[in-house]
């Protein structure tokens, strides 16, 4: 059985070493994911003309999985980097399997199911459900978050290789969040009106 190790970064540019490092470790693309909540200009006037409801998004979503704009694979996650709409925040830039599974929470919350989007993601990735919430908020507020589902002998390498690259597991980001009130993701909030993911910056 695999484990899910996920961190959240203030800098795509960090995240993306970090996706590199691990694959530089063996550390296979089908089991890599990377979801920003940081976009471009070009990459957010796509989005310009679109309002951020559930049908919305999960119609994006939906797109995207079929295209095969967030699948990784064959030349590097990285490669594989597309669009998506999540509920509650908005556009992003994501690849991997988090990201498929998002777009397909999405699309079955949409349906009338339970926790979509990638909040239900994290946590059907067995990501414990409080830390699930931290990390989604953190994509909210313009993070970025990777994830890799390893064997348990592998875990130690990648939490090493997150940490260095100055990924921030969900219990210190947490903590800082609940100083200014927050208490949980909520995906009818809507995108951030905010600029950095730390709120102390």
């Amino acid at each position: 059985m695999k484990t899910t190790v996920t961190r959240l970064f203030d800098s795509r540019a960090q995240a993306e070493s970090a996706v590199r490092e691990l694959e530089t470790n063996d550390i296979a693309d089908a089991d890599l994911s990377i979801v920003s909540g940081r976009r471009s200009a070009e990459e957010t006037r796509s989005f310009a003309d679109r309002d951020d409801h559930h049908e919305h998004a999960a119609s994006g979503a939906a797109k995207g999985a079929g295209t095969g704009g967030v699948l990784g694979g064959g030349v590097g996650l990285l490669a594989g980097l597309g669009l998506l709409a999540i509920p509650g925040i908005g556009p992003v830039v994501a690849a991997g399997w988090l990201a498929s599974t998002a777009a397909g929470a999405v699309i079955g919350a949409a349906a009338g199911g339970a926790a979509g989007g990638l909040l239900g993601a994290l946590k059907a990735s067995g990501v414990d459900e409080k830390d699930a919430h931290v990390y989604a908020e953190g994509v909210r507020r313009g993070g970025t978050l990777v994830s890799a589902r390893v064997d348990e002998a592998d875990v130690a390498l990648v939490e090493d290789v997150l940490n260095r690259q100055s990924g921030i597991d969900a219990a210190t980001r947490g903590a800082l969040y609940r100083e200014e009130g927050w208490t949980r993701f909520d995906d009818n909030a809507g995108p951030y009106a905010g600029d950095l993911a730390d709120p102390r910056a």
